[in-house]
This record gives C-alpha cells, sequence and structure tokens, in this order.
C-alpha cells in the first residue's frame, strides 16, 4: 500500500540526548475509547504524552511529533541495559480501545499501514530487528499493549523485528516451574531483552516479564508460567538474538 502521512503536530515533545542513537522502534496501542480522544491527549500539552506516529483503524496515518525530536511515549522503560527509552526510540501508536475498553482485533489495513510505516522508520534509522519491541516489553510492570491481538508474527515476516520460524509450540503440560529450568529462563529473558534477575525462585517480576515475552512471542498462553511451550518459544527467541548479535 502507498504511504501517506498527515502531519497534526504535538507540542508534547523536546530534544534527544545529545550523542544518542535512535536505536529503538516501539509499538503501542491508544487504549482509549475513540481515536479522537486519543489524539487530543496526545497533542494536549497539559498531557505531556506523545508519540512520533499513529495509525488509525482504517489506515490513516498521523505524524505528530518529527523523528529526529523526543517523544514522550515510553515512560519509565527498560530494554537490553538502557533506560528512559524516549530518548533513543520513536513510538509508534496504533489506534486499539485496549485492554480496558474492549480490547479488539487490530484490521488488516491498519497492520498493514503498521508496517509501512515501521518499514519508513527503520530505512531512515539504524533500528536492530531486536530492538523492535511492545510498550510492554519495555514496561512489563506497567503495560500490556500492543496485546497478544496484534500479529508480530506478519509484521516480521515483511522485515520488521523478530519471529522465530519453526519454533516448537508445546502444550502447557508438565511441570510449570521446573527449578532447573529457571536459570535458562532467566538468562533467556536477559539475553533478548528484559530486566530481570539473574538467578533466584520462581517470583512475581519473573511472572511479569514473561507475561511481557508471551504477549508478544507466544500468545496462545499468558499464563507468567515458565512452561514447556513457553520455555521452547523462549529459547528460539534466544537463538534468534544471539544470531543477529554476531
Amino acid at each position: 500500500m502507498s504511504l501517506r502521512v498527515r502531519d497534526l503536530p504535538s507540542p508534547n515533545h523536546d530534544e534527544r540526548p545529545a550523542g544518542t542513537p535512535i536505536d529503538m522502534l516501539i509499538l503501542h496501542y491508544t487504549g482509549m475509547k475513540t481515536a479522537r480522544q486519543a489524539i487530543d491527549r496526545l497533542r494536549d500539552p497539559l498531557a505531556r504524552v506523545s508519540a512520533h506516529y499513529v495509525v488509525d483503524e482504517d489506515g490513516a496515518v498521523l505524524r505528530l511529533v518529527p523523528e529526529e525530536k523526543r517523544a514522550w511515549h515510553a515512560g519509565v522503560s527498560y530494554w537490553r541495559g538502557h533506560s528512559e527509552l524516549n530518548g533513543r526510540s520513536i513510538g509508534i501508536e496504533i489506534v486499539n480501545p485496549g485492554h480496558e475498553w474492549g480490547y479488539r482485533d487490530f484490521p488488516v489495513l491498519q497492520l498493514a499501514a503498521v508496517c509501512d510505516v515501521c518499514l519508513a522508520v527503520l530505512s531512515r534509522n539504524p533500528i536492530p530487528a531486536r530492538n523492535v519491541v511492545a510498550h510492554s516489553d519495555v514496561a512489563p510492570d506497567r503495560r500490556e499493549d500492543p496485546g497478544e491481538r496484534f500479529d508480530w508474527q506478519s509484521l516480521a515476516q515483511n522485515g520488521v523485528g523478530l519471529w522465530p520460524e519453526n519454533a516448537p509450540d508445546l502444550a502447557t503440560a508438565g511441570a510449570a516451574h521446573d527449578a532447573a529450568a529457571l536459570p535458562d529462563v532467566r538468562t533467556a529473558l536477559a539475553d533478548i531483552g528484559y530486566r530481570v534477575a539473574p538467578e533466584g525462585a520462581f517470583d512475581p517480576a519473573l511472572a511479569t516479564a514473561l507475561r511481557a515475552f508471551q504477549r508478544h512471542w507466544r500468545p496462545e498462553a499468558i499464563t507468567g508460567e515458565a512452561d514447556a511451550g513457553t520455555i521452547a518459544r523462549l529459547l528460539a527467541v534466544q537463538r534468534l538474538v544471539d544470531e543477529r548479535d554476531q
């Protein structure tokens, strides 16, 4: 599809930190009842939130903040050793009411437009595939967006982000928290990018990170458990990240 972008400037931005690369792309959903409400909020100076782009359900694309400026979309966040990610990322808001207001599937036209916006962003910025992430990936204790209904697999197949092909998808049978597997689970999550403690028994913080991983890479089961299927998918993503890092 031909990408058409309409400018609708938001005052909610500032300068990026000097010397900080733009090396992340963070996808969100708007999480409000209507697109109009979301866009108004993203342009309200009192709200102090924004994103670089908004993609509506009909595929319409708005640019609120120039890419060279810092939009205020990620909040308190962490990925691969970096925090406060607004300074190094581009944020895309995808219109969807979200889990609070009636979470629903993302229309085909919208997903196609999101893909086109992402490809355009990647053509202008050296963002590695491992750094195309969800808001829930970088702020798993606060956010769920864009959520398990978002089609990350198709996006990756079109050159945006990572998805392990032919990864095993095992049933959730067996021990949910195999103590022997927990060190590998923690290492894999950290290698992918999540902030997790390097060791310890299964705890709420680890469950939170696992739920974020599942929303992105194993949407069949958002349990927060280290079941066999989740571990298989987790190790497949870890291998893919390691391959891209070489």
